[in-house]
């Protein structure tokens, strides 16, 4: 049994030394104190000697151990060492190369549209607002002078998450809560998210709204032709082409959508304008006499213009932009374009 110790320190001391990777260190480790080492095996045969000769071959074992794990935390640390260094100058870093630039980002194109388009409104005289996403019937609709068996609740496309709160459609409940909470005069921008149950090139279940009123005495159908023309030409370039046609919303009374001349061909007709020379951009009317009443302003000595346009749409024609989806998409090859 001294005979086989002997010969293992011998044979495992010389594994160590000659072990020339962590990994062949480990494995002399286990080859020698692994539960099947062969240490291990030695300490299981001491069961079968005698009285007398099981303490020396004890103390023997012990003096092995502590010599091995000596010699082996001294490899150890002199392969670790050894690994760092190799690793440090494979990984060397070359001081004389280019540096890598840093890629700067840079805001949506739909948030730059909605800081130009709050610019401009905000030097005619108009306060931001914002309302909630998740709104009430109430403002959504009823106060907007559209009940419930309302035929004009079809147009909407509605989320509802149930009979009292839907997903808002429009912006224009901020009209209502805004006018609750304050008399006139009155001049708001409100930017928002909305929702709407359709999808394809050109509409999405989440886009965004601008919805623009001013609300006092006196209020003309000729000072909203007035504001959305300068805004127009203020937007998309002076000289600018604007036609009103009528329309219906059940918010307003009269009701008109705004066109202007095609953007990308000028007027003369192309695929995009589907060659009539005019793009549809805006909707607007004056406010009905019906969402005064819900609002408890007094419709005899206060009128009022609303205005409404989805943000994409008009990014879509800042931007030449022909597939919605891309603005929802944050493909970083669409976005650095705004850099």
């Amino acid at each position: 049994m001294k005979q086989r110790i002997q010969q293992l320190q011998h044979d495992s001391l010389a594994a160590l030394h000659h072990a020339a990777s962590l990994k062949d260190l480990q494995a002399v480790r286990v080859q020698v104190l692994g539960k099947k080492g062969s240490l291990t095996d030695i300490m299981k045969g001491m069961r079968d000697l005698s009285a007398e000769d099981r303490p020396l071959v004890g103390s023997l074992v012990n003096v092995f151990k502590d010599t091995f794990e000596g010699v082996y935390a001294s490899r150890l640390s002199f392969l670790e060492d050894q690994e760092i260094s190799a690793r440090l100058s494979r990984e060397a870093i070359d001081v004389t190369l280019p540096g890598r630039r840093s890629v700067r980002g840079s805001l949506h194109p739909v948030t730059l549209v909605t800081d130009d388009i709050v610019d401009i409104f905000s030097r005619l005289g108009f306060s931001v607002e914002e309302g909630p996403e998740i709104e009430k019937d109430f403002y959504n609709f009823e106060a907007l002078n559209i009940p419930k068996d309302h035929p004009a609740r079809d147009m909407q496309d509605t989320f509802y998450i149930n009979d009292d709160l839907v997903l808002r459609t429009h912006t224009s409940p901020v009209q209502i809560r805004t006018m609750l909470k304050q008399p006139p005069p009155i001049r708001i921008i409100a930017p928002g998210t909305v929702y709407r149950r359709d999808s394809d090139l050109t509409h999405s279940p989440m886009f965004h709204q601008i919805e623009g009123f001013l609300v006092d005495e006196r209020v003309t159908f000729g000072d909203l032709k007035g504001i959305l023309t300068h805004f127009l030409n203020e937007y998309f370039g002076a000289g600018l082409q604007v036609r009103f046609r009528p329309s219906f919303f059940p918010f307003t009374e009269p009701s008109a959508e705004v066109d202007i001349a095609c953007v990308i061909c000028g007027g003369s007709g192309c695929r995009v304008c589907g060659g009539t020379g005019w793009l549809e951009i805006l909707g607007c009317g004056m406010i009905d006499p019906e969402v005064f009443t819900a609002v408890n302003y007094d419709a005899k000595k206060y009128s009022g213009f609303a205005f409404g346009m989805g943000l994409e749409r008009i990014a879509m024609l800042k931007y030449g932009v022909s597939d919605l989806r891309l603005f929802f998409e944050n493909d970083l090859r669409f976005l650095k374009q705004f850099s």
